[in-house]
């Protein structure tokens, strides 16, 4: 409301277009990341997985494959790389910060060497249906709002109804009660993981759809702190087995109106990442006040 009054072209079409692309993209990343740190997890790979997932359907459509194919086959890179992160987590035992930033770190690499040919990605021709996705207005609101309303359904359904859910609450909120009750903890881990990755893949197509582009610098870039932002300044803790989609809602909102407004009063980016920096410390420590770790939240990421 505030920047409203404050900031001239805030209320423009334009840039509400602007902010409700973003809000959608950040939101439907926020949805994957809070169905894992619910869980007591954390995944630092989300955004190299929705970076390279999606440069790779783009490089696909250039060498002459149909986007059915195209996309399938990205779909399935960002789930195995969600895959992978919760095997290593749920079997290997490695803490999920070292094991998906070393997951990030290694598609990214990886897909610069061996899929992708420039960093850079253009969309061609033949991807006008991905377009369609980016572009589309339904009642008023792209195609992209529904798509994050349509993901935070099932996020909440997931969480709310399904034993899956109940699941992932009781490994967050005690891991080892949750194994000595029996609960099938390692398996949920790794569908955790793996459902991430799919959120991660849908955000990047609706980013595909909306730019035609998809940089692969972005997996490097600060964008998965701004996923963290939404998900802690919405209430999730990062202890776990606390948090709902409605404070992913309110988390995008905040840090989604937050990013624009900085953009649109031209700050530089070292200034916004300086700010966001300040504003994810704040929040960590808000979090650590308020849930205060023990010695089994001392090894979030080591839920088994």
């Amino acid at each position: 409301m505030l920047l409203s009054v404050f900031l001239k072209g805030f209320l423009t079409i334009e840039n509400i277009s602007n902010l409700l692309m973003r809000v959608a993209i950040l939101g439907i990343l926020g949805v994957g990341l809070a169905v894992v740190v619910i869980g007591r997890g954390l995944d630092l790979s989300i955004v190299a997985n929705m970076v390279v997932s999606v440069g790779l359907v783009v490089q696909l459509l250039r060498d002459g494959h149909s986007p059915q194919v195209a996309i399938a086959t990205g779909l399935c890179m960002a789930l195995l790389t969600g895959f992978v992160n919760g095997w290593l987590i749920a079997f290997v035992e490695v803490p999920a910060l070292f094991a998906t930033l070393a997951t990030g770190i290694l598609v990214t690499g990886g897909s610069r060497l061996f899929l992708l040919s420039n960093d850079i990605q253009y969309l061609p021709e033949s991807g006008r249906i991905i377009n369609a996705l980016g572009l589309t207005n339904f009642l008023g609101l792209p195609l992209a709002v529904w798509s994050f309303f349509l993901v935070l359904v099932l996020g909440a359904v997931l969480l709310t109804t399904t034993r899956l859910g109940r699941i992932l609450y009781a490994t967050g909120a005690n891991p080892e009660a949750a194994k000595l009750a029996g609960l099938p903890v390692r398996p949920i881990t790794l569908i955790s993981y793996t459902l991430c990755g799919g959120t991660a893949f849908v955000a990047g197509i609706i980013m595909l759809g909306n730019v035609s582009s998809v940089n692969v610098n972005v997996a490097q870039g600060t964008m998965v702190f701004d996923v963290i932002l939404v998900v802690i300044l919405g209430g999730i803790s990062l202890v776990g087995g606390r948090g709902s989609m409605l404070s992913v809602i309110i988390g995008t909102l905040l840090i989604g109106t937050i990013l624009n407004g900085m953009t649109i009063m031209n700050i530089n980016n070292d200034v916004q990442n300086i700010v966001k920096g300040f504003v994810l410390l704040a929040a960590i420590l808000i979090d650590g006040f308020l849930h205060p770790f023990d010695e089994e939240t001392a090894r979030q990421g080591e839920t088994m």
